[in-house]
């Protein structure tokens, strides 16, 4: 297997160390920056004896590289900084992200894209129309991240164990994700018998800030262990054709009510991407956050050029 970074800063480093130390495939990091790939990926592969790995990772700034990949991975774009949201960054994210879709369509056109780049939710859709791919295949990652975020505040909030904290997070990756009260669980059960509900709501709203506080403690650049982490998590789905099921930024073509828009849900993924999407039963309040998200997504993709 072959799996390919385009920006190789340290989201897409960390993913790419991660997916190499678990000997998934090969790993190859493209960046415009002279040096950084190659110096990364040769760090990347000193590690690799610790890890019992038989990775190969590459560093290139020449997208040929990135020729029969398997998966591509696209981080590359400006990061935030302390006061910016995601939105801020839509026209000069939306530019390197056509010019890197061209390349991807052109090098790699049966791989399955995994967008990282913000703001997500649009730029997954500028990806999709620059490389006409279907659909199924080109995902954003933003669900698993938000997801993983609020388990871990549940968890420190109630004592609980990670693992037995169950939630979801849906929507778009921003101030409009919506985190799933009714199906969230600690140890088995509701978070609402566990939890009062101003306590709900104040780690419902940490979570939707949880990016800015990491940027607003590191004052330049932004969040990445966490983001490669669920990269990471991603990609092995895809490579394992596993099927496992995971929040992520899929084209909805009807389901949840809506169509031709990107909006994070759940989603079966295989080797082809987005398997099937998993429709659940929304509270009306979910319901109608869900829809003012996909209103937010809509406004952003409408900003974005033709």
């Amino acid at each position: 297997m072959k799996i390919s970074f385009i920006g190789a800063g340290n989201v897409g480093s960390t993913a790419a160390m991660m997916i190499a130390q678990k000997g998934l495939g090969d790993v190859v990091l493209v960046d415009i920056a002279e040096g950084i790939p190659q110096g990364k990926a040769l760090d990347i592969q000193h590690a690799m004896p610790i890890h019992g790995s038989n990775a190969r990772i590459t560093g290139s700034n020449d997208y040929s590289e990135i020729r029969g990949s398997d998966v591509i991975v696209v981080t590359a774009g400006v990061p935030r900084k302390p006061g910016m949201s995601r939105d801020d960054l839509l026209k000069v994210n939306e530019g390197i992200v056509r010019s890197i879709a061209r390349h991807i369509k052109e090098f790699a056109p049966d791989s399955v894209v995994i967008v990282v780049t913000n703001p997500l939710d649009a730029m997954v859709y500028a990806i999709l129309k620059e490389t006409d791919f279907p659909p199924e295949r080109v995902i954003g990652m933003a669900g698993v991240l938000d997801s993983t975020r609020f388990r871990t505040l549940i968890s420190q909030a109630t004592g609980a164990k990670p693992e037995n904290v169950e939630a979801m997070v849906l929507g778009g990756h921003g101030k409009s994700m919506v985190p799933l009260i009714k199906h969230t669980k600690v140890s088995g059960r509701p978070i609402s018998e566990v939890l009062d509900n101003s306590k709900i709501e104040e780690l419902v709203e940490r979570t939707r800030n949880s990016g800015a506080e990491v940027i607003s403690h590191l004052k330049t650049g932004s969040a990445y262990y966490a983001p490669g982490t669920a990269i990471a998590e991603m990609v092995e789905a895809v490579l394992m054709d596993s099927g496992k099921i995971l929040p992520v930024s899929a084209y909805l073509q009807g389901e949840y009510g809506y169509s031709n828009i990107y909006l994070g849900v759940p989603a079966a993924i295989g080797k082809q991407g987005v398997v099937s999407i998993i429709e659940l039963d929304l509270s009306e309040n979910e319901k109608n956050l869900l829809g003012k998200s996909a209103e937010h997504v809509r406004e952003l993709v409408g900003k974005l050029g033709n």
